[in-house]
């Protein structure tokens, strides 16, 4: 028995606004495909529509992962070729994509990915911050009390930080920012290339007195200074040296990474938290 040759999983990037931000390959691709697996198929559509590309869709989003990832999966092994595209930007960012990449490639499926448009790139490069060396957050968490904690994390951070967030939820977490970072500069980024497209740079208590004001609307990308190093050394810190360690290893790091992160956070050589570590 001769089995079919298995399909191709195509990650395909999509406009993060403006429609006209989608490369040739991506259009060619869709045109030729199978099936088209989307985070919202009626989101999907209007693209679809707008270049005259008719396939079927197939819905895909973090509700129906399990089930829906498996039947992409069967079409894939029978031949189909499939592209994956997600609301908006890069799947995999902030969204389902990485379980079905990661089940195509246990399933030795072919996997390549289309470039385009990635909003926390696009954001960082157009606010003007140091992009040098930076870290892409997400989203945080929705709680207030697991929103702190990631915070604190962050505290130390010296790279420009990088987050998404809703809109109804961006005074919050400015107030958040404010208790736990201290007053830095925050590049906040709305509508990124539609035409109310904005760019906002202050510090956190002045942008928090304007939003306060000023309720935003649209999706909203931060872009944080980094923690300069003067600030990390002349920080008080409230745990020893060892129950800082012991709080990242009850995060799941082993003691080896513990070490290394507190060292990170404190700006401390490496070998002298390790010192701190020898009876944990």
């Amino acid at each position: 028995m001769v089995l079919p040759a298995r399909g191709t999983l195509y990650v395909c990037a999509t406009p993060i606004g403006n429609l006209e931000d989608i490369t040739l390959r991506v259009l060619r691709i869709l045109k030729e495909v199978d099936y088209i697996a989307a985070e919202d198929t009626r989101h999907t559509l209007k693209l679809l529509n707008h270049y005259g590309i008719s396939k079927p869709l197939i819905s895909y989003h973090e509700h129906n992962q399990r089930e829906r990832g498996q039947k992409i999966i069967e079409l894939l092994m029978q031949g189909h070729n499939v592209a994956l595209v997600s609301d908006s930007g890069m799947p995999g960012i902030s969204d389902p994509g990485v379980p079905l990449i990661s089940l195509a490639r246990q399933n030795g499926i072919p996997v390549t990915v289309l470039p385009g448009p990635t909003a926390c790139i696009s954001a960082l490069v157009l606010s003007g911050m140091n992009t040098s060396r930076f870290v892409f957050e997400g989203f945080l968490p929705r709680e207030k009390k697991e929103r702190e904690a990631r915070l604190e994390e962050l505290k130390s951070e010296q790279r420009t930080v990088v987050l998404y967030e809703a809109p109804h939820r961006l005074v919050a977490t400015l107030e958040d920012m404010l208790d736990k970072l201290g007053n830095r500069r925050i590049a906040v980024v709305r509508e990124l290339t539609k035409v109310h497209e904005e760019v906002i740079i202050l510090d956190l208590e002045q942008m928090l007195r304007h939003f306060k004001e000023h309720p935003p609307k649209g999706e909203i990308v931060l872009i944080l200074e980094g923690c300069a190093q003067q600030d990390i050394q002349n920080h008080t810190w409230d745990i020893s040296i060892e129950d800082h360690i012991r709080q990242y290893m009850a995060q799941g790091f082993d003691k080896k990474e513990a070490v290394k992160q507190v060292a990170k956070a404190r700006g401390l050589p490496k070998s002298e938290v390790y010192k701190h570590s020898i009876n944990i």
